[in-house]
C-alpha cells in the first residue's frame, strides 16, 4: 500500500531518535579521541533539524533521546524539539559504555543528563536509551540507578546477540521488568523479528539502513498484524551522506556506520506512510497503561507547520500495510 494510507487496524509504533554527533559513535571510539570531539565540525543540529521536517511532513511525533553532551552545545535545539511537539528522553551524558563506566560514575550521568534535559526543555524527562543499547548482563545494575534518577522507562535492553550490545533470550516485548534491587521499570526493546531458531534485530539504525526495503517492510507489518508496536530508531547522522569520513576506522566499523546513508529518509517516509507512529510514552500508553503518576507528553492537538497530523485510519482503508 503505497499510497500514503496507514492500516485500519494498525497498532501505534513508536519513532525514536539517538541525538548525536556523526563522530561519536562507540565504533569509531578507538581511532576519535574524545579530546577532539570539540575541534571536529559539528553536523547534529542541521542533520537534527533535518529529522524534524521530515517527522512535520509526515505529521508524526516522535521521542528524541538526546546526548547531554549534543544539549549542553545546542540548548536551543532542544528547546525547538520539544516545542515542535516531541517527547525529550536521555541518551546519557557522555556517549561511554555503561559497562566501561563505575555504578557511580553512571548513576551522576544518568541523573546529571535527566536533571539538565528537563530543565531547558520545560517537560518531564521519564526515558533513557543507553549508547550502543549497553546495558547488558554485566550491566544490569543500571536498571537500578535509572529508577533512582527518576526515570520510568528504559530502551537499552536489546534482546540479540551482537559482539558490542545485546542480552539474548531477553523477551521482546514491551514489559515491566524487576531491577535487581527488586524495583519496578517499564522495558521497552528494539525491535526484533525471528527466523528460524534466529533473532534479528530490524527497523532501526544500520538495520535499517543496510536490510533490503522488502525486509524491513515485511518485518514491521509483521510486528503490526501480531498487535505488538516497532520501536524504530535512527540518528541523525543517519540521514547525511555528505558527512566527514572517519581516517583509520576497520573495514566493518566504516560498513556499519556508512552504508546506505541515502537511503534512511526514503525508508523512514515509507514506514511513516504505511504505518502509525509516535512517541515511545504513548506506545507504552497503547500497550501497558499509563505510567503510574506521571504527567503525559503535549497534547495531541500539536498541528505541525504543514497543517499535517499523525495520520489516522481511514475508514476505507483496507487492513494491513
Amino acid at each position: 500500500m503505497g499510497d500514503g494510507r496507514v492500516s485500519r487496524n494498525g497498532v501505534l509504533h513508536a519513532m525514536t531518535i539517538d541525538v548525536e554527533e556523526h563522530f561519536q559513535v562507540s565504533a569509531f571510539e578507538g581511532v576519535v579521541p574524545r579530546e577532539d570531539w570539540e575541534t571536529l565540525p559539528s553536523r547534529v543540529e542541521a542533520n537534527t533539524e533535518r529529522l524534524l521536517d521530515l517527522y512535520d511532513a509526515c505529521g508524526v511525533r516522535c521521542t528524541f533521546f538526546v546526548l547531554g553532551w549534543v544539549a549542553e552545545r545546542y540548548p536551543e535545539l532542544v528547546r525547538r524539539i520539544a516545542e515542535r511537539g516531541h517527547e525529550i528522553g536521555s541518551h546519557g551524558f557522555s556517549h561511554r559504555l555503561i559497562y566501561n563506566q563505575t555504578p557511580e560514575e553512571f548513576a551522576e550521568e544518568a541523573k546529571r543528563s535527566r536533571d539538565f534535559l528537563r530543565e531547558i526543555s520545560g517537560q518531564p524527562v521519564y526515558g533513557y536509551r543507553a549508547a550502543s543499547f549497553s546495558i547488558t548482563r554485566r550491566s544490569l545494575w543500571a536498571l537500578d540507578a535509572l529508577v533512582e534518577a527518576g526515570y520510568r522507562y528504559d530502551s537499552s535492553v536489546f534482546p540479540v546477540l551482537h559482539d558490542r550490545y545485546g542480552v539474548p533470550g531477553a523477551k521482546k516485548e514491551i514489559h515491566r521488568l524487576k531491577t535487581p534491587s527488586g524495583a519496578e521499570l517499564v522495558e521497552v526493546p528494539p525491535s526484533t523479528m525471528t527466523l528460524g531458531k534466529a533473532t534479528l534485530p530490524v527497523a532501526g539504525g544500520g538495520y535499517l539502513r543496510i536490510y533490503p526495503r522488502m525486509l524491513t517492510r515485511w518485518a514491521v507489518r509483521s510486528l503490526d498484524k501480531a498487535r505488538r508496536p516497532a520501536i524504530v530508531y535512527v540518528h541523525p547522522w543517519e540521514v547525511d551522506p555528505e558527512q566527514p569520513r572517519v581516517q583509520g576506522a576497520s573495514l566493518k566499523s566504516r560498513f556499519r556506520h556508512y552504508w546506505g546513508l541515502k537511503t534512511t529518509g526514503p525508508k523512514l517516509r515509507e514506514l511513516m506512510q504505511r504505518h502509525r507512529f509516535g512517541t515511545m510514552q504513548e506506545v507504552i500508553e497503547q500497550t501497558l497503561g499509563p505510567l503510574e503518576g506521571e504527567v503525559k507528553t503535549p497534547a495531541r492537538d500539536y498541528v505541525p507547520a504543514t497543517g499535517l497530523r499523525n495520520p489516522e485510519p481511514a475508514a476505507g482503508d483496507p487492513a494491513g500495510a
